[in-house]
């Protein structure tokens, strides 16, 4: 099964050949609970998100990749942040990719659909954002899930 690594700051990371301008999206619910899935990839908890696909704008992505990997829609409401850490490199073993860390992260409100797992998660769930913090994520997804949990009135720039 191809996985996903994420090296941080890593002597041992291997170096960037790519940087895809991906999105990840905060979707909630009437109750404030956030959309969260298990990563098909390497286990982990995250929002949805993925690449920018040539032709589509930020929105689309993020409309798309939601529905995508949970099987609910979304209607975009606001930015979280722009994340670009160069020390962030991510492997994707399946094809030796290794992707320069470059996402924007999306707020959105949840308007149809039920939580439905697919090939690129193995669970789907609405989690109390009190709990959010408490799954296993990697460093960077805590980091923009915290960001959001904040109620930061600017976005992230980094």
């Amino acid at each position: 099964m191809a996985r996903r690594i994420d090296f941080y700051d890593d002597p041992d990371a291997p170096a960037p050949n790519s940087l895809v301008p991906s999105v990840n999206v905060v979707v909630t619910n009437e109750a404030g609970h956030i959309l969260m899935i298990r990563r098909s990839d390497n286990g982990n908890w995250a929002v949805p998100g993925g690449a920018i696909d040539l032709g589509e704008s930020l929105p689309q992505a993020a409309v798309r990749e939601t529905r995508e990997e949970t099987g609910v829609l979304c209607e975009i409401t606001g930015l979280v942040g722009i994340y670009t850490d160069p020390k962030h490199v991510i492997l994707y073993t399946s094809n030796g990719e290794a992707r320069q860390e470059f996402s924007i992260m999306l707020t959105a409100r949840a308007v149809a659909g039920e939580p439905t797992p697919s090939t690129e998660s193995t669970e789907v769930r609405w989690v109390p954002r009190d709990q959010v913090q408490t799954l296993p994520m990697d460093r960077s997804m805590a980091l923009r899930i915290r960001h959001h949990l904040t109620g930061r009135t600017t976005p992230h720039v980094g």
